[in-house]
């Protein structure tokens, strides 16, 4: 079979392509470790904070009604939402900003770009077949994951087939997998951030999006100071964004027929066909802005996210002065690819817990 044929999921099964996708995705070595993989908070402080996981089930979960109410392939959305983050290092965007800046001072042109990342796990790093790497996914699947934010160009374009035509927009699932990313995080880091005393309803209650929340739970009876205020806030916040987005998407979405999941002739300079009103677009960026002063930079989240990036700078500079201390599987692939980026893979592939331990192992101390 051509490997280009594979990308369109020609096998013969009784399942429809993207629901086989979903299936390989959700049984890969790479979704279980999402597990264990920073979101925002630090796993291991907490059982009650998002992970990597709990993150892409959410995004799934809310992608998959926005497509089904927008009349698209709800199982396409589910497959590129469980698949958009596995290409996360370890600590969350700082772990991948640390290795992207690394790669490039070593000499290494394409640094470290999370999507390209996710791309090349199902693609190339996930192993389940003896003639070829990779999980064997639609054309469909790899372009969302690949594609499902913008902007599009990023350093890897030379290094993918020009099929993925990075100068169009991707399919519709793929735009509602973006936003649906947005609705999610935003959410749940203030239930997380609440939960945990690193930000107050006080800090936020200037914010107009979030006047518009308040309103509507206190029209429920439920008053900020009950307990379940905090679970009600996050619940309206959801549905808030969620209708909003609906209503204002019907006529752009209205525009592809549902069979053909692609916009391949929309080109990835023209305005996105779904998305929020202007207005709540405006007030989600200024509710975005508020989170990363009050609680993004909150100093126990600054601390644990410095420890994490010194974690993969010392991981890093480890590996490339000694090669061996690299497990046999990754000494084995330097026949096949340079060494930055077999490091580069193996460190984004660790977990939290498994890239501290480690650090600590290398270095006989420990990143607390």
């Amino acid at each position: 079979m051509n490997p280009t044929e594979r990308f369109y999921g020609f096998e013969e099964d009784f399942r429809a392509p993207f629901a086989r996708d979903r299936d390989r995705v959700l049984h890969c070595s790479s979704f279980r470790r999402l597990e264990y993989k920073t979101q925002v908070f630090l796993n291991h402080e907490g059982d009650y904070f998002r992970t990597r996981l709990t993150h892409s089930l959410e995004v799934s979960q809310i992608a998959r009604t926005l497509s089904r109410m927008l009349g698209l392939n709800e199982t396409l959305s589910e497959v590129i939402a469980l698949s958009h983050d596995l290409g996360h290092t370890p600590f969350g965007h700082i772990g991948g900003d640390e290795l992207d800046s690394l790669l490039k001072a070593d000499g290494h042109p394409l640094g470290f770009e999370h999507n390209f990342q996710s791309f090349r796990v199902l693609t190339r790093l996930e192993k389940r077949y003896k003639d070829f790497d990779g999980l064997n996914l639609t054309f469909a699947t790899l372009e969302g994951v690949l594609k499902h934010s913008y902007p599009y160009k990023k350093s890897f374009l030379s290094h993918i087939d020009p099929a993925f035509a990075l100068d169009k927009h991707p399919s519709l699932e793929a735009m509602i997998v973006d936003h649906a990313d947005e609705i999610a995080y935003t959410s749940h880091d203030i239930d997380d951030g609440i939960k945990y005393g690193l930000i107050r309803f006080d800090d936020l209650k200037e914010d107009v999006l979030c006047q518009r929340v308040d309103g509507m739970v206190q029209e429920e009876g439920i008053d900020p100071e009950e307990k379940l205020y905090r679970h009600r806030f996050v619940a309206a916040l959801i549905k808030l964004l969620v209708e909003d987005f609906i209503s204002y998407s019907e006529e752009g979405a209205g525009q592809y027929p549902s069979d053909m999941p692609q916009c391949a002739s929309l080109d990835a300079s023209t305005p996105l066909p779904v998305g929020f009103t202007p207005a709540t677009a405006t007030a989600l960026k200024k509710l975005k802005k508020r989170l990363h002063k009050k609680l993004y930079k909150h100093q126990k989240i600054v601390e644990n996210m410095y420890a994490g990036k010194q974690c993969i700078k010392g991981l890093y500079r480890a590996f490339r002065e000694d090669m061996d201390l690299l497990p046999p599987k990754q000494k084995q692939l330097l026949e096949q690819r340079s060494e930055q980026r077999v490091i580069a893979d193996y460190i984004a592939s660790m977990t939290d817990r498994y890239a501290m331990k480690s650090y600590h192992t290398i270095y006989g101390l420990r990143l607390n």
